[in-house]
């Protein structure tokens, strides 16, 4: 489906890695294994294409024996003290936004990134600020998890007559990362706050980005053996959790249901977050944050908004959605205006094939005929979608990696339940007692009242429950 495009002299011109556009290709960056002896080169390779399919990349995996020799070295490590912690947590934060690390600069690091992931430059630079922010605040926010009750350390005077102490439930924390977009990883820098050692499985799809953290934070004064970046294959992938004492695993539905009965597993499925628009309030005076809600970053996080629910017609809100949405231009993700993600155009076609045919029988007011937009140097970009539903029914948790919005209509006697599972939920309502079943609701893990747009977040502040809540434990110190 063809959208606004700039004129074709505008377009940068494919680069190779590190390059300014127009300046021809390079060779495979090559991304070594980052184990608990330094940099490891393995026999076995794996090459990284962007999304036109070039090669621009080289990635070592690792085998099992080397995953296990690598994660019985940080059990057996010693951790920094906590002040030697948070002040190498703060170098590190330079080094990953300002340091050449592993041959990259920056802007090399930056390109690569939107080139292989499709996430437009603009959004990799704004995660790259927010994981330099989460590593100088690590601290800060791993601390709002602690209990009031609890102290940090039983030598607090509070434990001579009996206190909880927050102490970790392991050593070692296993990661293994997702790919649609570098922002996630500015959560696990918390677990090394705390003094976890930290083992991360680098997504295929995108592993620029905690190869360059790793360096970042070994760069900065952590041992080897206290942060590593080990790249597997599927087959060895379970070893890195086995490993460890707990983990951290990104993905869907099916990811979920995998590890939802395993308490050393916390697991980041989709979203599914929304938007309900009541009758007491006047959507089109919100209508900024919710474009925004949907678009921000490409529409391709957990935290951008699936659904919206409305309280009366939903149709001038879905057409005015679509009006907004389709203003957004076809751009290659490292052009500086580009807002769109990015796939390779078989993938890109296969996802709208099957949002073709999940829509079937509600109404399109964008996308209908499809959202493959076929680049001229290779890739395709994914254009918004607006599909109007008669009722809220399951299609409205359909959450795709590009802007993609079911309108539905809501009423009171429908209640809480199309609002549930929902991650992220904007509530524009004067209405107080509904607000507070919002707030109560289990499956609704944020509310978010008023012009605030779903992606909104802060350190210090809740994204999935606090992760401290699961790295985490208290138990009871008294003595004499």
């Amino acid at each position: 489906m063809a959208g606004p495009r700039i004129a074709p002299e505008a377009s940068p011109a494919p680069a190779g890695p590190g390059e300014d556009a127009g300046a021809g290709e390079a060779p495979p960056v090559q991304l070594e294994a980052l184990g608990p002896r330094g940099a490891y080169r393995a026999r076995k390779r794996l090459t990284v294409p962007d999304v036109a399919g070039r090669p621009v990349a080289e990635l070592s995996v690792v085998p099992q024996l080397f995953v296990g020799r690598a994660l019985t070295a940080l059990r057996r490590a010693e951790n920094l003290p906590e002040e030697e912690r948070l002040a190498a947590l703060a170098r590190a934060a330079r080094v990953f936004r300002e340091g050449t690390v592993g041959g990259l600069s920056y802007d090399a690091y930056e390109r690569l990134v939107s080139r292989v992931s499709g996430v437009s430059r603009t959004a990799v630079r704004a995660a790259a600020d927010e994981i330099a922010t989460a590593a100088h605040r690590a601290h800060f926010a791993a601390r709002h998890a602690r209990p009031t009750g609890a102290v940090a350390d039983w030598r607090d005077p509070l434990t001579r007559t009996g206190r909880a102490v927050w102490t970790r439930r392991g050593d070692v924390l296993a990661v293994h990362a997702a790919g649609n977009h570098p922002a996630p990883h500015a959560l696990w820098l918390e677990a090394l706050a705390l003094g976890y050692r930290i083992a991360v499985r680098p997504s295929r799809r995108e592993p620029f980005t905690p190869h360059r953290l790793v360096a970042a934070l070994r760069a900065a004064g952590f041992a080897d053996d206290q942060v590593a970046c080990l790249p597997t294959d599927h087959a060895v992938a379970g070893e890195v959790l086995a490993g460890a004492d707990l983990g951290v695993v990104y993905g869907g539905d099916d990811v979920v249901r995998r590890y939802a009965g395993d308490a050393r597993v916390l697991a980041q499925g989709p979203g599914r977050s929304k938007v309900l628009l009541t009758a007491d309030t006047d959507w089109r005076d919100h209508l900024d944050v919710l474009v925004d809600s949907v678009a921000h970053h490409g529409g391709v996080k957990c935290v951008n908004t699936t659904a919206v629910f409305v309280e009366g017609d939903p149709a001038p809100v879905a057409e005015a959605l679509a009006e907004r949405l389709a203003r957004l231009p076809s751009l290659p993700p490292e052009h500086p205006d580009a807002v769109l993600p990015a796939q390779p155009a078989a993938a890109a076609r296969a996802l709208e094939e099957h949002l073709l045919t999940q829509a079937k029988g509600a109404t399109a007011w964008l996308g209908g005929d499809g959202v493959v937009d076929e680049l001229p140097g290779g890739g395709a970009v994914l254009r918004p979608a607006v599909h109007q539903l008669d009722r809220g029914d399951a299609r409205a948790g359909i959450e795709l990696p590009f802007p993609c919005v079911w309108v539905a209509p809501w009423t009171p006697e429908d209640g809480l339940a199309p609002l549930r599972d929902t991650l992220v939920l904007g509530a524009f309502t004067e209405n107080a007692g509904l607000v507070d079943a919002l707030v109560a609701e289990p499956t609704v893990a944020n509310v978010y009242l008023g012009d605030h747009p779903t992606h909104w977040m802060e350190p210090g502040t809740p994204h999935d429950g606090y992760l401290g809540e699961f790295l985490m434990r208290t138990k009871t110190v008294i003595r004499d």
